[in-house]
């Protein structure tokens, strides 16, 4: 994982200064974060974790809570909710280590989401990163799944869509890899610049990394305060090394350019989300409703492709500790 995201850098700066059973179990914890809204995603969960595969028993299902008015349109999101499913690939044990802002954690977890892979979720401490110091592997994400150590986003990515696809099945090509690629070489990049391009940016910023992260009282002060005024003049500099001139202009062309790439198709990967589709998502996800984000669905293209993808999405299959 490449050092570019916020958290890492304030942590450097700071510290200068039966299987049926299993699913049912798996399952009960989950749905306790349902809602309404997404009670056809919930449904159509329901089904794929017990296993009702049959159509008629997942349309079942599903269509109790179903609108008639909205079935046309929920049942496309429905359709798009079909991640690729292997008996073999049932882990007892997934967790996740985490920033919860961190971009590459959040293409992790949009890829564990959209699959329906239940993971506990422990976020880390970027000051003393006591959660991993069982590790040789200092940075995040970290995923344990059954005990075996996976680290960096894309390689954790490959690893588990592997594992879920046995019988050898690839991602959709060249156009796909290429898209996953820019998403850490160039989409990444955009990012800090522009959630802390201002001092009100920069603590809107810290005010969600805080209220989500595992801090003390004191850290927490500290890290929003501080950490603001840090990543604010860190941001700068980023903004300079990878030749920023306007902020909100490069995000806004990068939003614009992936919309490019999806030619009129819903997703990248046509009918229903691919790896590059997750990747963009992902990164995106923790600044959508910081100032940035606002912006950036209000002046591009990008917001039904993002609505999409949170349908597709669904609820998260995450679990706080």
């Amino acid at each position: 994982m490449r050092r570019i995201n916020g958290l890492a850098t304030l942590s450097r700066a700071l510290s200068g200064s039966g299987a049926t059973e299993q699913r049912l179990g798996q399952l009960a914890l989950m749905s306790t974060c349902s809602s309404s809204s997404n009670s056809h995603i919930s449904s159509q969960k329901l089904a794929d974790r017990l296993g009702l595969s049959r159509p008629s028993l997942r349309h079942g299902v599903a269509g109790t809570m179903l609108f008639s008015v909205a079935a046309s349109s929920l049942a496309q999101e429905a359709h798009a909710k079909e991640p690729p499913r292997s008996e073999k690939f049932l882990p007892k044990e997934v967790v996740l280590y985490q920033y919860e802002a961190c971009p590459f954690c959040n293409k992790v977890k949009a890829f564990l989401d959209y699959n329906n892979i239940p993971y506990k979720i422990v976020e880390v401490n970027p000051i003393s990163k006591k959660e991993i110091k069982w590790s040789d592997y200092k940075k995040v994400p970290i995923l344990k799944v059954d005990g075996e150590q996976m680290v960096d986003s894309s390689d954790i990515i490959d690893k588990l869509f592997q594992r879920i696809n046995p019988d050898g099945t690839i991602p959709d090509g060249d156009e796909e890899k290429k898209w996953c690629q820019w998403v850490d070489n160039h989409l990444v990049h955009v990012l800090s610049p522009n959630i802390y391009r201002s001092a009100s940016e920069a603590l809107e910023s810290f005010d969600y990394i805080t209220t989500h992260g595992n801090f003390s009282f004191t850290e927490r002060l500290v890290a929003k305060y501080a950490g603001a005024t840090a990543m604010y003049f860190v941001s700068k500099k980023l903004k300079k090394r990878h030749n920023i001139t306007d902020e909100r202009a490069a995000l806004y062309e990068a939003a614009e350019t992936w919309v490019d790439a999806l030619k009129g198709r819903h997703y990248l990967g046509g009918s229903k989300p691919n790896l590059a589709d997750l990747a963009v998502f992902g990164v995106l996800r923790p600044i959508r409703y910081l100032k940035s984000g606002k912006d950036m669905v209000e002046h591009t293209r990008i917001g039904e492709w993002y609505t999409r993808m949170e349908n597709a999405v669904g609820e998260s299959a995450g679990i706080r500790e």
